[in-house]
């Protein structure tokens, strides 16, 4: 028999409230160390998510459409996920196919030209018919770093000139309901079956007339093809995803207000008056501004003293010559101070670590970095970069590949064996792929050249991976090497890299000669 007991919670003295210690994201902790005794109690995660989504992508979107370090370290991010667009490098299973080699990679550059044409027409992949490809993962990709969720749908539109009628249309995070009912198996917008698999999302968008309603899609149809294509990073149990920048919105807020308080002291410092001395006692001044002698009287001589005498200082005013017995003073500004710098650098530092980039790429700033420092830090990050394309982006673009090969084929204009029943009955091994991305930043381009060199002498290293680490593909440098031949080979000229024999032996021996002793 197995005993139930009651989670009574603890009672705080004296008030008799419920004290219920929880974890959770946008917690304010005052401003005490980071790891603390006797503190918050963990929780599902999904409970955090579903409670501080809204906030921390408020708060995110807010930061990305008026802070410019992280708009700006958003970009750059997202330039050395994606950089233009993703390149498709079809790579089916030929023996789950059944193909040779060459019948695979005729078939491979027949899909790959295809389907790069239509990423290019905005009208074509685009359901809204307003961005290209490209531009639709970067606007993914932003919508990742800005609430955590990237959430697209996929449409059948036929429209007239184009072949295929496979739309992608980019839904915002916001829309997807928050609402939960655990008994109608609904998380945050998200229905779930008995395993935890998403079956249908629940929308909430507004018509024609602005009025709200609830409208719920499927994931997938009948046949497995994806509706909903819901892409998130998190832990076991989430059904949402939350903006990376969510352990960082306490410090984004510091350093905004730091900035804020330093240029409003430093603008209140700028603004100076002439401030004059004057050897006269203090209470005869007092009682010229506020006894017999009226003060007017008194600034009435001062004008007709400077009318006439004056130091111009061009178009930008004048300091006039001074009464005798008085000096003229200027109050500088005393901000920033000593100390600005190097606090605004470390709260940026650690924004920048949860960013997933180099500090010197957040800030621009690169005094005092040395090629070692920035090997380092681009090899400490590089796998960030890599794990966000591979998980984040790349399915973004593998979903709508497969979605328009498997209509092409259906359509009869890609040859595949069996036709659309061979591709539904072999859709994991037609579709595989890879894709590529921009290439490792470097920061010595020649010290990393020679480095690919030794490694592809050694035999450890291929002309493939050495071109994929480029962000090349070897198909492609290898067709263009074979045009540029065939190209000097019509108009009769040399080819790089190629030295008469005789001609350097000659000079080879000129060389040695000189080198003997007389």
């Amino acid at each position: 028999m197995v005993r139930t007991v009651p989670n009574i919670p603890h009672q705080r003295a004296g008030t008799g409230e419920a004290l219920r210690p929880q974890a959770g994201y946008l917690r304010d902790a005052g401003t005490g160390p980071a790891f603390f005794i006797g503190g918050p109690y963990p929780r599902d995660v999904a409970d955090d998510v579903a409670q501080a989504w809204a906030p921390a992508a408020a708060r995110t979107i807010e930061a990305l459409q008026n802070n410019g370090w992280i708009s700006g370290g958003v970009e750059a991010a997202i330039s050395t996920i994606i950089g233009t667009g993703l390149k498709l490098n079809a790579k089916p299973d030929i023996e789950a196919l059944g193909m040779t080699a060459s019948e695979a990679a005729k078939w491979s550059r027949r899909v790959e030209q295809r389907y790069e044409a239509r990423c290019r027409n905005k009208y074509e992949c685009d359901a809204g018919g307003r961005y290209t490809s490209g531009q639709m993962e970067a606007a993914h990709l932003k919508q990742f770093f800005g609430t955590g969720d990237g959430i697209s749908q996929f449409l059948m539109i036929p429209r007239a000139g184009l072949e295929s009628n496979t739309r992608l249309r980019l839904l915002p995070s916001h829309w997807l309901s928050r609402d939960t009912s655990p008994w109608e198996r609904l998380h945050q917008g998200v229905r779930l079956d008995e395993h935890g698999a998403p079956v249908s999302y629940k929308f909430r968008i507004k018509d024609n007339r602005g009025t709200e309603q609830d409208v719920e899609y499927r994931a997938r149809d009948r046949f497995g093809r994806p509706i909903i294509n819901h892409i998130f990073d998190g832990m076991p149990g989430q059904v949402r995803g939350i903006t990376v920048f969510a352990p960082v919105l306490k410090t984004i807020r510091d350093f905004d207000r730091l900035t804020g308080s330093t240029l409003a002291a430093s603008f209140l410092h700028a603004m100076f008056a002439a401030t004059i001395e004057s050897d006269y006692p203090t209470e005869d001044v007092l009682s010229a501004i506020g006894g017999e002698v009226p003060f007017g009287g008194f600034l009435s001589e001062l004008g007709e003293y400077h009318k006439n005498v004056d130091i111009k200082l061009g178009d930008y005013g004048r300091i006039p010559h001074l009464f005798a017995g008085e000096r003229l003073n200027l109050q500088g500004s005393k901000y920033p101070n000593a100390n600005y710098e190097a606090l605004a650098n470390f709260l940026l530092r650690e924004i920048a670590r949860c960013l997933g980039c180099l500090f010197e790429d957040l800030t621009g700033d690169y005094r005092g970095a040395t090629y070692s420092s920035l090997q380092n830090g681009i090899a400490k990050n590089w796998p960030i970069t890599l794990y966000r394309r591979q998980h984040i982006a790349i399915p973004f673009k593998q979903a709508d590949y497969e979605a328009w090969l498997e209509e092409d084929i259906d359509a009869g204009r890609t040859p595949f064996p069996g036709g659309i029943r061979g591709f539904l009955a072999k859709r994991t091994a037609a579709c595989k792929a890879d894709w590529r991305g921009p290439a490792k930043p470097v920061a010595d381009e020649l010290k990393a050249a020679r480095s690919d060199e030794i490694y592809y002498n050694l035999g450890v290293k291929t002309q493939g991976r050495i071109a994929a680490d480029r962000g090349d593909d070897i198909e492609d440098v290898h067709e263009d090497l074979q045009r540029e031949q065939e190209s000097r080979d019509r108009h009769k000229l040399s080819h790089p890299g190629e030295r008469d024999q005789q001609t350097q032996t000659a000079t080879d021996k000129a060389i040695d000669s000189e080198k003997e002793p007389a």
